[in-house]
């Protein structure tokens, strides 16, 4: 019972489609229910692919909700933190007067 606690506590539920399970593709977040990690269907989105291409893709298994807030949970975890991974090469300056 005590190992079934520690699994209870290690799982996480990012959103209401997203989760991270160590005992499921080493924790990386897939959606739930399935082993479809959010980063290979963030990558289909980031090529431009229909979103119901995608859900075909994945025979139903991912739904359009499901890479909606997978999309929104991106946006969030962009804007808080996009700062530690912006390489100083392109960070813009102001051009001399």
């Amino acid at each position: 019972m005590a190992r079934r606690n520690q699994d209870q506590i290690a799982k996480r539920m990012i959103g209401r489609y997203v989760v991270a399970d160590p005992a499921i593709c080493h924790g990386q977040p897939t959606f739930r229910g399935t082993r479809i990690l959010v980063a290979d269907v963030m990558e289909q989105v980031a090529a431009g692919m229909a979103w119901e291409t995608i859900v075909e893709a994945w025979r139903g298994d991912v739904s359009p909700e499901a890479i909606s807030e997978a999309v929104r949970l991106a946006t969030q975890a962009f804007r808080d933190h996009s700062a530690q991974y912006t390489a100083p090469e392109y960070v813009l300056q102001r051009a001399p007067a």
